[in-house]
C-alpha cells in the first residue's frame, strides 16, 4: 500500500462550472502530483481543529502554502499587511503539534515553514518588503521570482539539493527566527529559507515553492521517510 499523505488544504472562494465564489476547501493540484508521482496516496485535510484523530491513518504530514499565520502564535500583532485564516491556523496547529509528538514525518512548504517554526518558539517577518528593503520574494501578484539558495553542509536539504541551488519565491513573510528548529538554508539576501529538526526522524520546512517547479526531491524525502 501507498503510504498515506495528509496534505493541509486552503478554505477559500472558488469558481468552477456554474458556481462562483463558492465555499470551498480545495488545494493546488501540483502538490497532489508531486505526492503521487514520489510514490504517495494524497489526502485533502480540511481545516478541522476539533482533535487530530485523522494523524492515526496518515503515513506523513504535508503543510501547504497559503495565507499567512495569525501573530499571535508568536506574540504579535498583526500589521497592515497581514491576512490570517483563523480555522486555518487552528486546525493545523493541532495537527503538526501532534505529529510532532507522534514523531510523523512532516514536510512544511512556504507558510507551512513558517507554522513549523512558529509552533517551535520561533517568530517571522511580517512583511518582508519592511524588513529586507526590497520585494524581491514576492515580485509581482501571481508572479515567482527566483534566487540562490545556500545549504548547511551536512543538513537534511543539503543531502537533497546540495550545498548550493536556485529556487523560486512568492511570500512576502518570512522566518525571522526559527525557534528551537535549525536553520539550514538562507537566501542570497540572508533570509532563512529551510529549517529542521535533526532529532526528528523527519521535520523539514522550506520557504520556496517546490510544487510549482516540478522538483520531486523534497516530496520524495517525505514519502520514503513515511514508508519507513
Amino acid at each position: 500500500m501507498r503510504p498515506i499523505i495528509g496534505i493541509t488544504s486552503y478554505r477559500e472562494p472558488a469558481s468552477w462550472g456554474v458556481w462562483r465564489d463558492t465555499p470551498a476547501d480545495l488545494i493546488p493540484h501540483t502538490y497532489v502530483r508531486m505526492v503521487t508521482e514520489a510514490g504517495g496516496r494524497a489526502v485533502l485535510l480540511p481545516p478541522d481543529a476539533a482533535d487530530a484523530d485523522v494523524l492515526r491513518v496518515l503515513d506523513g504530514l504535508l503543510l501547504a502554502g497559503g495565507a499567512d499565520i495569525g501573530p499571535a502564535l508568536y506574540d504579535a500583532e498583526p500589521d497592515a499587511f497581514t491576512d490570517t485564516r483563523p480555522d486555518r491556523d487552528a486546525g493545523e496547529i493541532t495537527l503538526v503539534t501532534a505529529a510532532i509528538g507522534a514523531r510523523l514525518p512532516v514536510l512544511g512548504v512556504c507558510r507551512g515553514m513558517q507554522l513549523l517554526a512558529a509552533v517551535h518558539g520561533g517568530r517571522l517577518h511580517q512583511h518582508l518588503p519592511d524588513a529586507l528593503g526590497h520585494e524581491k520574494h514576492r515580485p509581482a501578484p501571481g508572479v515567482f521570482g527566483t534566487h540562490g539558495l545556500r545549504c548547511a553542509p551536512g543538513s537534511r536539504i543539503a543531502a537533497l539539493l546540495g550545498t548550493e541551488a536556485e529556487v523560486n519565491t512568492y511570500h512576502h513573510q518570512g522566518v525571522a527566527d526559527p525557534g528551537r528548529l535549525t536553520a539550514t538554508g538562507w537566501a542570497d539576501d540572508g533570509l532563512i529559507e529551510a529549517v529542521e529538526d535533526p532529532a526528528h526522524p523527519f521535520l523539514l520546512g522550506v520557504q520556496w515553492h517546490p510544487e510549482e517547479a516540478g522538483d520531486l526531491r523534497p516530496f520524495a524525502a517525505l514519502v520514503t521517510a513515511a514508508r519507513a
